[in-house]
């Protein structure tokens, strides 16, 4: 069955693409615990983060004055030795929280050793230049400690390919990915020693809409690895949203 744009009709007027990469988790345990091996576990993580704005034109800065005072009515009755100067910088603001749908495998006979995560790209991931680039730095931290890193991006209403921005990260590039690069991929990398020196490998696969979702590899340990198969899970997903 064909990979179906969720951002366009008919299908926005069936579900909403949240409602699919919410479900895609449990389907892809599901087909995962098929395949992987007896001390292996998949678990589902779903975040919904919160975007919060800074607004300038309403910041305020305190004066110095006002800073010695928080300073010492929180420090009671203890003598002040020392004051910090000014902040160069101070608005009221978060860290950007943005959506997170993924699967993470566990090698359970380590303690639970995380081996591999994979990452159902979101629109809050691709949405801004910052966002991409905490998503990638996210998976090329899990690369480091050498869990096999999957990206599966079918959102075709933003521009962007994270893999891409990855390689950038890290020096590399990927003739696979063409000129410009898809807007809809999906691959697997993993970081494994080979020989003096460590190797960077990916198995990219672009995307269409209308076509099938290919088999990808799962990479459990350096000579260990496990089909991920993406159209089964996908296909599932809908049934069980009855999106047809």
């Amino acid at each position: 069955m064909p990979l179906r744009d969720h951002f366009k009709p008919p299908f926005t007027t069936l579900g909403s693409w949240e409602e699919v990469h919410g479900g895609w988790p449990m389907a892809i345990i599901q087909q995962l615990g098929q395949v992987l091996p007896p001390g292996y576990t998949a678990r589902p993580h779903v975040h919904l983060g919160t975007m919060a704005e800074v607004d300038v034109a309403a910041f305020e800065p305190l004066h110095y004055e006002e800073l010695q005072g928080v300073q010492q009515a929180s420090m009671g009755s203890t003598a002040v030795t020392w004051t910090a100067t000014l902040p160069t910088l101070m608005v009221e603001t978060e860290l950007a929280d943005f959506d997170e749908y993924e699967v993470r495998i566990y090698d359970a006979t380590r303690h639970r050793r995380l081996v591999a995560a994979i990452e159902l790209i979101s629109l809050s991931n691709k949405d801004r230049a910052a966002h991409r680039a905490q998503f990638v730095s996210k998976c090329a931290a899990l690369l480091r400690q050498r869990v096999c890193v999957v990206m599966i991006d079918v959102i075709g209403a933003r521009h962007g390919n994270l893999y891409s921005e990855l390689l950038q990260l890290i020096g590399h590039s990927d003739p696979s990915l063409g000129d410009p690069p898809g807007d809809i991929y999906t691959v697997a990398c993993r970081w494994r020693p080979s020989g003096h020196a460590d190797a960077f490998e990916a198995w990219n696969q672009r995307l269409e809409f209308g076509r099938s979702l290919p088999l990808l590899p799962l990479w459990l340990e350096d000579q260990l690895v496990v089909p991920l198969d993406l159209e089964a899970s996908y296909e599932q997903t809908l049934r069980d949203l009855r999106i047809d």
